[in-house]
C-alpha cells in the first residue's frame, strides 16, 4: 500500500453521499481523539487496520498518509499485519465455531501467526487493530481472544469500546464510499 498516493482524507471523505454524513462527523471525531481514551497511534492503527479489512484500499491509504506522529511506519506496518493476519485467522476459527464438532477442535490449527509476537509498536496495540478486525469479521472466538489480551495488557474497556467504535466507523464509511459511487 503506498502512502504517497493517497487522496486527502477530507476529500475522500467529502465524496460520501449525504446519507452517510453521520459517519464523515464521526469518523473525524473519533480521529481527533478529544478526551477520548486511545493513543493517537491507537486509534489511527485500528482505523487503517479497520479500513484494510473493510476492503477500501482507498480509505486505508488516505487514513495512512495522515496518520501522525513519528511511529507512522510502525502503527501502519502492525495495522497490515493485524489485518491480514486476522483475514486468515478469523475465517478459520469462525469456520470451526460454525460447525461446533469437537473433531475440528481437536485438529491444530498450523496456521503461523508469529507476527503477533514480534510487533512494531506494542503488543497490546496490535491486538487492539486484531481485535478490530475481528469484530468487523464477526469472528467470535477471535474477538473473546483479542479482548482477552488487551485486558492483560492493561488496556480498559473504555479503550476497547473505541477501538470497535473506529472499526464500525471505519466499515460503514467504506460502505458508504461505495454507495457514493454506486449512486446515479
Amino acid at each position: 500500500m503506498s502512502v504517497t498516493s493517497a487522496a486527502p482524507l477530507a476529500e475522500l471523505l467529502a465524496r460520501l453521499p449525504e446519507a452517510a454524513k453521520d459517519l464523515r462527523v464521526n469518523l473525524q471525531n473519533l480521529l481527533s481523539g478529544g478526551e477520548g481514551p486511545l493513543t493517537p497511534e491507537q486509534r489511527w492503527g485500528t482505523a487503517i487496520a479497520s479500513a484494510i479489512a473493510s476492503r477500501s484500499p482507498e480509505l486505508a491509504r488516505a487514513l495512512a498518509a495522515e496518520a501522525p506522529g513519528e511511529r507512522k511506519d510502525a502503527v501502519v506496518d502492525d495495522a497490515r499485519a493485524a489485518a491480514a493476519l486476522m483475514g486468515m485467522t478469523n475465517i478459520y476459527y469462525r469456520f470451526r465455531h460454525l460447525v461446533g464438532k469437537p473433531g475440528y477442535a481437536a485438529k491444530p490449527p498450523r496456521l503461523r501467526m508469529q507476527r503477533l509476537a514480534k510487533p512494531a509498536t506494542s503488543a497490546a496495540d496490535l491486538e487492539l487493530f486484531s481485535l478490530a478486525v475481528s469484530a468487523i469479521t464477526g469472528c467470535e472466538q477471535c474477538v473473546r481472544a483479542h479482548e482477552e489480551q488487551v485486558g492483560k495488557a492493561g488496556l480498559t474497556e473504555d479503550q476497547v469500546h473505541d477501538a470497535v467504535r473506529i472499526a464500525a466507523v471505519v466499515h460503514g464509511v467504506a460502505a458508504g464510499l461505495i454507495a457514493g459511487v454506486s449512486s446515479p
